[in-house]
Formats: C-alpha cells, structure tokens, sequence
C-alpha cells in the first residue's frame, strides 16, 4: 500500500464515523454533534471520493469497498438534507393575495448574552417592523437597552437570566393567557400562550430554548430532545392554530426535530426553499439551521430571511406568515410517526423526568406590559 492510498484510507475511515454514529441513537454530545454538519461532512465526502479516484488503482478489492463505503456515507448525508434545498417540494405554499389583517411577522433573534450591539437589532426591528420579536439569551442589560422599542411593542414577557438562558418577548399584537413554564430544567424558562391576529384570530405560540448537548453545557441531548419531543407530543393541531418558535440547539435535519414535526404535525416553510443557517455567524464554513419558526397547515408563507449580523454569534431570522384556514388543502402533509418512534420518545421524555421539574409561572389578568 503506496503512502498516498494510506492517506486516502485513512479519511476514508473518518469520513464514515459521522454517517455511522449518526445512525445510532446514543444521546452523547458528541455523537449527537454529527447531526449538526451534514453540508460540510457532505462536501468533506465528495473531496475524499475525488482523491480516491486519482489514487486508487481499482486492483484490489478494498478500493472498491472504500468507495462504495464513501457513496453510501454521502446518500446517507444527503437525504437527510435533501429537503431543505430548492430542489424539494416546497412544504408549505406562498400567500397569493393581500390580507394585512391576517398576517403575523416574526423575528427571532438569539442576541449573545455579552454582545453589546443591542443598536444593531434595534435597527433591525425598526427596519423590519416584525409584529412578534423573541430574543434569546438576554439578560437585564438587554431588557434595558431594548426598553426604548416598548412604545411601539407594548405586550411583553421579560424573563432576564445570566445563565444564557433569558428570554424576553416583546409583540405589537395583544398576547394572552400567556405562561412562563420550565418543562424540563429548572433554569431554562419557555413561553406559551395565544397571540392575536388583527382580525381577531387567536394563534397558541411557544416559544423555546433548550440546552444543546455539548462539553460545556450538557454531556447528552436527553434534556433538549425531551424539551421539543414533549411539546411536539401534547399540542393539538386539528384543534389550534399553533406557532413554535426559537433557537431549538437543534438542526432542522435531525432525528429529534424530524420526529417533533412528525408528533405535531407543524410545517416547516424551509423545505424547498433552502438552508437558512443562522448559526454560527462567525464562521462562514460552519454554519447550520438552529433557529426555526414551525407552524400549523393554515398559515401560508409570504417571506422568510435570515437577516444581517447584529453581531450575535446567531443571525436573526425573519418570517411573515398569513392565517389562510384554506392553506390546509394545499400546504403538504407532514409524515406521521411510527410506533417505534413515539416510544422512543416517550423514553426520552421519561428519561429527562420532566413531571419532577416543571414550574409554572401564570401572569395575572395578562398584563404583561410594565
């Protein structure tokens, strides 16, 4: 074996670790950190399958395993991609018309708890006029640097922490019945309650924010993944118009948020229409889709963004979505869960003992505006 086919084997071999671990189901952080760069592991595929072409010989048997291995590693990788590029069906359909009494605009920012730039997404929200801004990560610092948008965004929920996990909701529309819920970890709040649209339309919105598996935060994704997987479970799409909305730590292509829309029954507007990766904004050759705006079938799309830098390691994301209860006939239907499936997250739920934990927080006479 010449040094260069020992090279080329090498990266053969780890190339396939991520497609391999990503098939299991281990919770670890580290496995489940495969999840995450499928566009770059991917493309990294593509370049080993090209050096095994030019140094390889095809005169024994393992280069041929070597790049059948590689084929299937990168199959595996683009079908779970797949249906975020324009080459998919379009999940959820564009609005055709004209009603400003039925739309709602959102901008979901998580701001980077020590970034100063507040003046950055100021401007953005005058730019953009978003009917709902939800911020994560902000602390009292940013509570009272974004006091100054109150006059116009006058129902708010404020929840500052210094744990990376605050969260604050700031809406032009009335907001109701709105509760502030830990559903799984003490420290790490959602919102939940009904936004009403200018015709009078009440739409549930929940707004989260769980902990990724990672070294530094939490050694397994047990606590995200029953954090999504539980709501997923108990909202009821045939009963409420619903919106999901925040940085989820999770990418719209892994096993935990396929199975979240499987178990809602929520669309996802990115679906044939592209990537939009808002994390991380630092590093432009990684970067995948953390922040998400899911929602029922009676909505239909007129624009989704990801916006410019406000100097956060996240980019904004931007949605404007119109109530169209007829949308229900057109907009695809989300793939429901196989029974294997909904054990395996009751398992998950079960494992983060989430009854054991959850505080629940009720605004009295939703007055949520100081």
């Amino acid at each position: 074996m010449s040094i260069g086919e020992s090279i080329v084997l090498f990266f053969t071999i780890l190339m396939c670790i991520p497609s391999i671990a990503s098939i299991t189901k281990f919770d670890i952080w580290w496995i489940r950190g495969f999840d995450f760069p499928r566009i770059q592991i991917s493309f990294l595929i593509i370049c080993v399958m090209v050096a095994s072409y030019f140094v390889f010989s095809f005169s024994e048997p393992w280069h041929f395993i070597g790049i059948g291995a590689l084929f299937l590693s990168l199959i595996y990788q683009f079908t779970k991609i797949y249906p975020y590029t324009y080459i998919s069906p379009k999940q959820v359909q564009r609005f055709k018309g004209s009603d400003p009494d039925a739309s709602i605009s959102i901008l979901v920012s998580n701001v980077l708890t020590p970034n100063k730039r507040s003046d950055k997404l100021i401007a953005l929200v005058n730019e953009r006029e978003p009917d709902v801004l939800l911020t994560l990560e902000s602390d009292k610092r940013w509570e009272n640097e974004l006091s100054e948008i109150e006059d116009e965004y006058k129902y708010n929920v404020k929840i500052p922490k210094d744990n990376l996990y605050g969260m604050h909701l700031y809406s032009r529309l009335e907001l109701e019945d709105i509760k502030v819920r830990n559903l799984v970890q003490e420290d790490i709040p959602s919102i939940h309650g009904k936004v009403v649209l200018r015709n009078g339309k009440r739409i549930k919105i929940h707004c989260l924010h769980p902990m990724p598996p990672s070294p530094t935060e939490s050694e397994t994704s047990t606590n995200r993944d029953a954090e999504l997987l539980m709501l997923g479970r108990d909202i009821d799409v045939e009963k409420d118009s619903i919106l999901v909305i925040g940085d989820l730590n999770d990418v719209a292509w892994s096993r935990t948020t396929r199975l979240f829309q499987k178990l809602s029954g929520l669309m996802d507007p990115r679906i044939g229409r592209g990537f939009f990766n808002t994390f991380h904004a630092g590093y432009f050759l990684l970067r995948w889709p953390l922040d998400h705006v899911f929602h029922t079938k009676d909505f239909t799309l007129i624009e989704i963004a990801r916006e410019k830098s406000i100097g956060s390691d996240h980019f904004p994301m931007y949605i404007n979505l119109n109530y169209e209860p007829t949308a229900t006939v057109i907009n695809e239907d989300t793939d429901k869960p196989a029974r294997e499936e909904e054990e395996w997250a009751e398992e998950k739920i079960q494992n983060a003992n989430p009854l054991m934990k959850r505080i629940e927080y009720n605004f009295p006479d939703n007055r949520l505006f100081n």
